[in-house]
Formats: structure tokens, C-alpha cells, sequence
């Protein structure tokens, strides 16, 4: 046994000085050729594999399980040259993503947190050789987590699912107790037996069902949200499985001490205390062509009836073309105009101006709306410092926190609740709160001590009882991250 666990510590040695991975797969290990055994670790001494071979190798072989791709690990076949280290190099490169996640990092996305605890492939890969039950050290070193597991039984619930897609013509609203042709067709989908084209209570009953479990609002009725989710085929949801256990993967143990999260998908925040939920409430977020960008910042101070310095692409798209209409009624929403004169920029009366001749790409003005009622920022504003002046903030317009996709703002974070996070962040009651915000003057108070912020994308949801739903992927960042995972090594695209 000293034999083989010297010669894999000399074929690690070697494989040590690869990187393990940037921007999606692990780079693999050295190629083969370059490894010099000293002695076989993987086969016996008649060159047939070992038993810990062949079951390292079948686990391997099942990585499709983890949401892995096995192609991504080539193992060697039997009586092959370099047999020893190529089997080595298909154990390192899978306990790497396995473990660490193959994803570790993609551009703008903070929120793929690595905790940087994954154990060193090389080493692990020595130790599962060298091991009485290779299976078991190689169990060891696969993530434990509770939504880890659950998302990782649901994904195994999927492979073994029929491959039938359904498609459901989208159309108007169907209720309850009408007749559509699509009715069999969803009956088909949700697996509820019946005939005819009456949309009846038994499948009505399963389509609330499939509505909870999909974070829509459980009403029966068959929408343009509900038909989209139901046309979502298990290939597609599969898919989507692989991204959220990968970005499982190496995650950081929360820490004790209150943090915001805000996961943009789910439009939803939380306050949270180590793993205890202490606050929540919904949120609205940005519409698709101003989405919300995934941050990991702070909460550092708080301010009372704030104006709004309107930024400049929302000047564009958004005010100007009301300015075109009706200048007045722009102005009975509090909004000033600016521009720069001799240097100096001074506010001008918008009813002096022929805003159809005012061109949105070379646009002279400056707008900012006062405190107040009509403010767009409503009546408090969280200040969480980012390079894309993104903040929390009340809103004025309360009726869109009733819809079950709540993607409507201009990239900023709308908040249910306002008030009750207030008085988590600065400790105020809400007497003092409403008192201070009634006097309508604009002040700032900052934290005591700053909040940790994390503002993230995960669609994968893991309820009650380990259920996982799947939320839309609004931005299309499941679909990129998805792309990442099944690139091939580095390794392999050369080969």
C-alpha cells in the first residue's frame, strides 16, 4: 500500500501545477504522456484494472447524476498506455467540479460564491485511490447541503422522466369552467385524465398545484405565465437543475450577524441571521431591458423623502416622450428641468421648450423630481453603494406587488415593505419613523454598522418539505451560465 500511495503522491506532484479553472470547466490535468509513474496505482500486476478502477470509474461514468457532464471526464479503456494516469486525470478533473464547481466565476456575476474550501483535487484524488472504499472517500468530498440534495433529487426525477414535450399554443386566459382546445393538451401535460375540451375542477386542482410549485399565483387560471412554465419541457428544466447545483457547489457557511438577500428571479428579500429567516417581503425588480445587476455590496445609510436625479436613459425613453404630450402634467409630478449655461446649470421653465425638436441621443437637459407623494423613489431610499447607481427604495405605485412576476422597474430594487426594513437597518420604531417622514423634510441616517447586501439570480427554490421550483429565467443568465458548464476543457477542445 506505501507503493501506490508514493506513486499517486507522484503522479499529484505533477498534476499540482494546473490550474483548476476560471471562467468555466478546469483546465485538466497534464496530458497523460508527460506523467512518469513510478509504480501502477490503478491496474493489477497482470495490467488489468483494479476493483477501485472499475467502481471509480462507474461513478464517473454517472456523473450525468451530479449535472456533470461525463464526457467531460474521458476515462481510459482497459490495457490502454498511460492507463494509470489517465484515470488519474479523469478522478482529479471530476473531484475539481464536483467539489469546487466547474463554474467558478463568470463576468459580471458576484453572486456565484466560492467559499474556496473544496478540498485539493490532487490530494482527494490520491486519497480516494489509496482508500479501503474508494466510493465512499469519493462520497466524502461531494457537497451535503440540504437544497444541494434536494435540487440534486429533483434533477434525478427528471432523467428518468418521459422526454414528451408538449406544446401548448399560447392564447388567451383560459378559466375554469370553459371549453378550449387546449384543454387535452394540458391534461396531457399535468397528467390528468378526462376527455373532452371542458377545463373541469380536476384540472383545475392540478393546475393550482403546478402553479404553487412554480411561484405562480395558484388561482386556476391559465394565463400567459402559467401556458409559458407549462411548455418548459424536462429537457429545458434539467438544464436549468444543472446550473443551480453547480452553483451549490463550494458555497460559503453563512455567518452569524444579519444580511439582506434579494434573489431577483423569485422577486423576493430576506433578512437573514445565519441560516433564520428574520424579515421577508416581495420586490419588484428591472424589466428585461433594464435588468437588475447581481451584487454583493453593503447597506451603509438610509434617506427620508429623497428626490430623484432621473437618470439619463430613463430621461430619454421615459420623460421626454411625456414632455413631448403634456409639459404640465410633468410638471405637476415634481419634476424640474436643467440645463448648463455659461457653466453653470440652471433650472428652466419645460413649458419654454419644443420638445419635439429636443433629440434623445444628444439631449441638453438635466432632470430631477422633488420629494414628495408623485416621487418615483416613494418615501425612503436604502443607499447600498455599486458602480451601477442601483439602490433600494418604497415606491408610490403599490398595485404591481400583487402580480406573481413583478420585473418592472428601471433596474432598481422596489420594496414591499419599506418601513419594517427601515426599522430593521437604523433600530428607529415606527412611530418615530412615520413621524420623521410626515415632518417632509429629506435627511439621511446611516446604519450603525453596514449590512451586508446580496443581490442575486437563482432560480431553483427550494421550499417546504425539499420541493424545488423553477422560476423564470427573466434575464436569460441561467442560459449563459448553462453554456459555461457544457463548454468542453480546455484540454479536450485541442485534442
Amino acid at each position: 500500500m506505501r507503493a501506490f500511495t508514493l506513486s499517486l503522491i507522484a503522479v499529484s506532484s505533477l498534476l499540482a501545477a494546473v490550474p483548476t479553472q476560471a471562467m468555466s470547466a478546469p483546465t485538466s490535468p497534464v496530458p497523460p504522456s508527460s506523467i512518469v509513474l513510478v509504480a501502477p496505482v490503478w491496474q493489477s500486476a497482470d495490467g488489468t484494472p483494479t476493483a477501485a478502477a472499475m467502481a471509480v470509474a462507474a461513478r464517473i461514468a454517472r456523473a450525468a447524476e451530479d449535472g456533470l457532464n461525463p464526457a467531460h471526464y474521458p476515462l481510459p479503456a482497459a490495457g490502454e498506455v498511460a492507463y494509470d494516469a489517465r484515470m488519474t486525470a479523469a478522478l482529479t478533473a471530476f473531484v475539481a467540479d464536483l467539489s469546487g464547481g466547474r463554474v467558478r466565476a463568470l463576468a459580471g456575476r458576484p453572486d456565484i460564491l466560492r467559499a474556496g474550501l473544496a478540498p485539493d483535487p490532487h490530494l482527494a484524488a490520491t486519497q480516494i485511490a489509496t482508500a479501503s472504499d474508494p466510493l465512499a472517500a469519493l462520497q466524502q468530498i461531494e457537497p451535503n447541503g440540504a437544497d444541494y440534495r434536494a435540487v440534486k433529487a429533483a434533477l434525478a426525477q427528471l432523467l428518468v422522466a418521459p422526454a414528451v414535450q408538449v406544446t401548448i399554443p399560447l392564447g388567451a386566459t383560459l378559466d375554469p369552467n370553459m371549453e378550449d382546445q387546449r384543454v387535452p393538451l394540458i391534461r396531457q401535460r399535468l397528467g390528468v385524465a378526462g376527455d373532452g375540451l371542458l377545463y373541469d375542477a380536476a384540472l383545475q386542482e392540478a393546475v393550482k398545484a403546478f402553479q404553487a410549485t412554480e411561484g405562480l399565483d395558484a388561482d386556476g387560471r391559465i394565463g400567459r405565465n402559467t401556458q409559458t412554465a407549462l411548455n418548459e419541457g424536462n429537457t429545458a428544466r434539467a438544464r436549468r437543475l444543472r446550473v443551480a447545483l453547480d452553483m451549490l457547489r463550494d458555497r460559503p457557511i453563512p455567518q452569524s450577524g444579519p444580511r439582506i438577500e434579494v434573489n431577483i428571479p423569485e422577486f423576493q428579500l430576506r433578512v437573514l441571521n445565519g441560516n433564520s429567516t428574520t424579515m421577508e417581503m416581495p420586490v419588484i425588480v428591472g424589466r428585461r431591458d433594464r435588468q437588475t445587476p447581481p451584487l454583493r455590496t453593503q447597506l451603509t445609510a438610509t434617506q427620508f423623502n429623497p428626490p430623484w436625479g432621473v437618470p439619463e436613459r430613463n430621461a430619454r425613453e421615459d420623460l421626454l416622450p411625456k414632455l413631448r404630450r403634456d409639459p404640465e402634467a410633468v410638471i405637476a409630478q415634481g419634476y424640474r428641468v436643467y440645463q448648463t449655461i455659461d457653466g453653470e446649470r440652471q433650472e428652466i421653465d419645460p413649458r419654454t421648450v419644443d420638445w419635439s425638436t429636443v433629440s434623445p441621443r444628444s439631449m441638453p437637459y438635466y432632470f430631477r423630481q422633488d420629494a414628495g407623494d408623485m416621487n418615483s423613489l416613494g418615501q425612503i431610499k436604502f443607499i447600498i453603494p455599486n458602480r451601477d447607481d442601483i439602490f433600494m427604495h418604497d415606491t408610490p405605485n403599490r398595485g404591481l406587488f400583487g402580480r406573481d412576476q413583478r420585473a418592472f422597474s428601471s433596474g432598481c430594487v422596489r420594496l414591499g415593505r419599506p418601513l419594517d426594513l427601515l426599522e430593521f437597518a437604523i433600530g428607529w420604531n415606527q412611530t418615530r419613523i412615520r413621524t420623521a417622514l410626515s415632518a417632509r423634510n429629506t435627511f439621511a441616517v446611516p446604519v450603525a454598522r453596514p449590512i451586508p447586501v446580496l443581490i442575486e439570480y437563482r432560480t431553483a427554490i427550494v421550499g417546504g418539505s425539499d420541493t424545488v421550483s423553477l422560476r423564470p429565467d427573466i434575464y436569460g443568465l441561467d442560459e449563459r451560465y448553462a453554456r459555461a458548464l457544457e463548454a468542453a476543457p480546455a484540454h479536450m477542445a485541442v485534442r
